[in-house]
């Protein structure tokens, strides 16, 4: 069972949501025949003010 933790910066629409879990399912069944069933992926939304990145906080980029 493929379990898919992805970390965004900032918020994304449902929409968006929605895209990233079925591309990343269909990459899963296509590449390494994983049954779309078994396949679990997690988004997760940080705010830009607890990511940093080169010393700096996203929020200040």
């Amino acid at each position: 069972m493929p379990y898919v933790n992805v970390k965004v910066a900032g918020k994304l629409t449902k929409e968006q949501k929605e895209k990233i879990v079925e591309g990343i399912t269909k990459l899963l069944e296509e590449v390494a025949n994983k049954p779309p069933q078994s396949t679990y992926v997690v988004i997760d939304e940080v705010d830009r003010e607890n990511w940093g990145k080169g010393g700096k906080l996203l929020s200040d980029l």
